[in-house]
């Protein structure tokens, strides 16, 4: 499998899962959303904040080898968070609505990257100021990796709400190959 085979997928399996976790989060009632359920970030909604704060982060940090994209232009055009705790959305809705542009955009840019551009080396600065470089490919895994575990601290918050999903396995959504 190629790389940008490889990011698409997980763009895809990212997309597929945030729709799932949006979809049963929207018919719980306001107090269970924001509740503090003693967890990382306290409450469900807080949690969905903090994995758009930091995709928004990331992508923003990208743009010296994604500005190029049309598809990069509704992440250029917002702004970078001022930290990890700030909150991008008062309500459920307005921080849906960011959700669906960041994965779009991804998806979008997950089946326009070449594998050389994805080899290309990102310099940024993270939360703390520290400079690094790292490859476009393993800075999109550490993203869809971020998510992955902080949609599964929601799952279990949804579970002890008695809310079920359904499947959220990556295999659910790759393709069979055949063997003949």
């Amino acid at each position: 499998m190629k790389l940008q085979e490889h990011v698409y997928l997980m763009a895809d399996y990212n997309q597929w899962m945030n729709q799932k976790i949006y979809e049963a989060v929207s018919a719980l009632p306001p107090e269970i959303l924001h509740e503090d359920k003693k967890s990382f970030f306290g409450s469900i909604f807080a949690t969905l904040n903090h994995i758009c704060v930091g995709d928004t982060m990331w992508l923003k940090r990208f743009d010296s080898v994604l500005r190029h994209y049309d598809a990069y232009t509704p992440i250029a055009e917002l702004s970078m968070p001022e930290s990890l705790d700030v909150f991008l959305a008062n309500n459920f809705n307005d921080l849906k609505d960011r959700r669906v542009i960041l994965d779009e955009a991804l998806l979008e840019l997950a089946g326009m990257l070449s594998d050389e551009e994805l080899l290309q080396p990102v310099t940024y600065q993270n939360s703390k100021g520290v400079t690094a470089s790292k490859t476009l490919f393993n800075l999109l895994m550490h993203l869809f990796n971020h998510q992955t575990h902080h949609r599964g601290q929601i799952t279990t918050l949804l579970s002890q709400s008695g809310v079920d999903i359904g499947i959220t396995d990556l295999v659910f959504i790759q393709p069979n190959v055949d063997i003949h």
